[in-house]
């Protein structure tokens, strides 16, 4: 049997130890980063627009996120405008109860990873923007993951920051709706 010389059998060594750190370290997700998990091949239809949603485009690749940035004393996100009534543009009924919700509740989706699998369903959040707050319960969740269907209006999948919030929290905030959307804080209620 042929053995190799000890510096070839070094680099070898080596080079398989490297390899491994580096396949390790790939596949642990960077400590508060959250990275596209895959994209979603777009699909157009019947998207309705009350509130001016962004709608799927054929062929277009959307971003798919399983997680959701740390939450945080105040965690940074985009506020964005969403009707919880039937017929609107939040597609089907929250998740959370099943029901659709006016659009004068102060209710809000939150994006996958900060759904938390409906772990928060029900939670009231801090909302805060240009330094007025309010609170408002989570009842949905703004899918991260699918989209470009019936059942989600033909959106894309939501970015993973995302608090979407009805007419009444915008209103509570002193906000524009046509805005569409806003850079906020938020955290979970520790009332």
């Amino acid at each position: 049997m042929a053995t190799c010389p000890p510096s070839i059998a070094m680099a070898i060594f080596l080079l398989v130890t490297l390899s491994a750190s580096h396949i390790t370290s790939a596949l642990r997700p960077s400590l508060g980063v959250c990275r596209a998990s895959g994209y979603l091949p777009g699909k157009a239809g019947h998207c309705e627009k009350s509130n001016d949603p962004d709608c799927c485009e054929d062929g277009k690749r959307y971003p798919q996120y399983h997680c959701s940035p740390p939450v945080t004393s105040s965690t940074r996100a985009v506020l964005t405008l969403n009707s919880f009534e039937k017929g609107k543009d939040g597609g089907g009924p929250s998740a959370c109860d099943n029901a659709y919700h006016s659009d004068k509740e102060m209710v809000v989706a939150l994006s996958t990873g900060w759904f938390e699998n409906m772990g928060r369903c029900g939670d009231r959040i801090k909302i805060t923007a240009n330094e007025n707050s309010v609170y408002a319960k989570v009842v949905d969740e703004c899918d991260s993951v699918y989209g470009c269907d019936d059942k989600h209006n033909y959106e894309p999948p939501c970015q993973n920051n995302i608090v979407d919030a009805s007419p009444a929290v915008w209103n509570a905030l002193g906000l524009d709706q046509n805005v569409g959307e806003l850079d906020i804080t938020w955290s979970d209620n520790d009332n």
